[in-house]
């Protein structure tokens, strides 16, 4: 048992992070202190205006553990570490994982390329980004290639250098061909750094030069090559547009602000890359009930730039942080060069926070009225439907569905739906065992009483091992059954029921002349229902969801079938001494007309085994 007093007593005076475990021994939070002593001696006093979360946390607590550092910035680091691996309950957290683009130029090679990257190396490349649009990052790509006619290949230059014949991208114009010793080093490194001058911001050059070059083309009547100029011309004023100014100091800075509702809220992060804002993105933070913006904004820097491989110099937020001193030190170590945490207060760096803040509210709105719209979808539409057959609740759904073709491969299948979202975790299939033929409703008996019989077994199983038997995954019986038809689907389930001594209410969803959901068939009357109604466009989901099971499952069997081998049923013919057999005969018909001599004679392939073979094919 764990002494809480007497392990308080023994907590140090130092800096280090501190672990809350409940009575599974889960992380439950992780936090770290500048002096371990106080901070976790504090959850254990009775302190008012504590919020909720914090209350409810130290309720479970069952053990706690600590990591003494020799610093603060140590403790900040560990912390990080064991949120990112751990993902406490408790703890405020980044829920989003995304890795940005950058524009990879290789100056260190004599001949270099524009690369797409997703990670920043110390490999003397230049980078530039990161870029929030992969897509946008590829067209820029492709645009500077064809602008500067640089290669796209992998060779090894100069040392390939007319080892072979230039690929088809200089054939059509679009590379200078350094492979075949088409240009010089030094003309080649001339693109290059017009490219980079590109990249840096710097458009007139190129856009003055491809409008004289159109200019030129349309008074000497090429017109081709004019109307491939003016197509190059837009892509370059289309990427120029892109890139808007929004400071002259040319530094590069994130900015970034929050909006907090209830238990979520957004940050919203501006991009600024050489003092123009290239894009912005949002990050959902979760348990953050009765944190302050400060707090959200800590959190999200800590755990967003430790998983970042770019740092700007300049990070801009809405809020004063606790910890600014220690996070700036962590960052500016991280980086090679001093980070600095700004909390502008006037003029133009205070209009782009308030328009990272304002962003983060829009994000917020327009999710409150999404997540409003879904529950209409989900919620709303399970309320509708258990109203409608006058139940208590509808939260699980089970939906079956039979699939065959001429009686071949029958083949069942079972969706299930919880609070109106399909639940594919507990999808099943089963394949017909007893039936053959096209008989559906015999099939359904089979599928119906293998499901709930499995359920009935692996629940007293559980039970009889003291084990929650929500943990089954057959244990848990629907508090709705859909049957994929009429009255004679909804009779086989209620037959099968009562034979198992259970009571589920069985409803059909009954379809049209044209296979389009029309109704409900409960208690032997077709329930009317609004077709327009979210309750309706349910159900229309859940018949649509188990046919698409029961034909893709179908399919997949027959698809099977179809490459099946007679081989594949002889003792000791597995797969490589099949393809072994084919590659020495070419076809079948030369393996069913070999002798057992000639088999034996196949490299991988035994006497013995030769022997079952030429006794299977004749």
């Amino acid at each position: 048992m764990f002494d809480f007093e007497e392990e308080l007593k023994k907590l140090p005076n130092s800096p280090g992070v501190y672990i809350m475990h409940d009575a599974n021994d889960t992380i439950l939070y992780v936090g770290k202190a500048v002096n371990l002593h106080n901070r976790v001696r504090s959850y254990f006093r009775k302190i008012r205006g504590r919020g909720p979360q914090i209350l409810k946390m130290v309720e479970q607590i069952a053990r706690f553990e600590y990591i003494v550092t020799d610093s603060e910035l140590e403790a900040l680091v560990l912390e990080n570490n064991l949120i990112k691996e751990h993902c406490p309950k408790y703890n405020t957290l980044l829920k989003d994982d995304k890795t940005y683009p950058f524009i990879k130029v290789t100056v260190q090679e004599p001949y270099p390329r524009i690369l797409f990257s997703r990670e920043m190396k110390k490999d003397k490349s230049r980078y530039f980004g990161p870029y929030t649009s992969a897509g946008a990052v590829r067209e820029t790509i492709e645009l500077l290639n064809k602008l500067f006619h640089l290669r796209t290949c992998n060779r090894n230059l100069p040392r390939d250098i007319g080892a072979e014949r230039p690929c088809l991208n200089y054939h059509i114009g679009q590379c200078m061909a350094p492979c075949a010793g088409g240009v010089s080093e030094a003309m080649y490194q001339e693109q290059v750094a017009q490219a980079l001058e590109f990249l840096n911001g710097n458009y007139q050059p190129i856009l003055k030069d491809l409008t004289a070059q159109m200019s030129a083309a349309s008074e000497e009547m090429r017109f081709e090559d004019a109307a491939r100029i003016r197509d190059l011309l837009n892509s370059v004023k289309s990427v120029a547009q892109k890139q808007k100014i929004t400071d002259t100091d040319g530094e590069d800075k994130d900015v970034i602000a929050t909006s907090i509702d209830l238990q979520d809220a957004v940050v919203q992060i501006f991009f600024i890359r050489g003092g123009k804002l290239i894009g912005r993105e949002h990050y959902y933070m979760t348990n953050v009930a009765g944190a302050t913006k400060g707090e959200v904004l800590q959190t999200f820097v800590q755990q967003f730039y430790a998983g970042t491989p770019f740092l700007p110099r300049e990070i801009m937020l809405q809020a004063e942080i606790e910890d600014q001193e220690v996070i700036e030190q962590w960052l500016s170590e991280k980086k090679g060069s001093r980070v600095y945490i700004r909390i502008p207060q006037k003029g133009v760096k205070e209009k782009l926070v308030e328009l990272a803040a304002e962003n983060a509210m829009l994000v917020l709105t327009r999710d409150r009225e999404r997540i409003k719209r879904e529950e209409g979808r989900t919620l709303g539409a399970v309320k509708e439907i258990a109203e409608l057959l006058h139940l208590d609740k509808a939260d699980r759904m089970e939906a079956f569905d039979i699939s065959n073709i001429s009686g071949f491969a029958n083949v069942g299948s079972m969706v299930v739906f919880e609070k109106g979202k399909a639940k594919k975790s507990d999808y099943r299939r089963f394949r017909i065992k007893t039936v053959s033929g096209p008989d559906d409703y015999a099939c359904m008996k089979e599928v119906l009483t293998r499901r709930f019989v499995h359920g009935m077994e692996e629940a007293q199983e559980l039970e009889g091992k003291n084990i929650d038997t929500t943990f089954g995954s057959f244990t848990k019986f629907p508090d709705l059954l859909l049957m994929d038809g009429g009255r004679g689907q909804v009779n086989i389930a209620l037959e099968v029921l009562g034979e198992l001594g259970l009571q589920i209410p069985v409803c059909g969803m009954v379809k049209d002349d044209n296979h389009r959901t029309r109704g409900l068939y409960y208690h032997n009357v077709e329930v009317p229902i609004d077709r327009h109604s979210e309750g309706f466009k349910l159900v229309t989901r859940i018949q649509d969801e188990a046919h698409r099971f029961a034909i893709e499952y179908h399919r997949s069997l027959r698809s099977k079938a179809q490459t099946k081998s007679v081989l594949d049923d002889i003792p000791g013919v597995g797969p490589a001494r099949r393809k072994a057999l084919m590659r020495h005969f070419q076809s079948m018909e030369e393996i069913v007309n070999s002798t057992q001599e000639e088999l034996a004679a196949v490299e991988g392939i035994p006497p013995q085994v030769a022997e079952a073979i030429y006794l299977a094919l004749h």
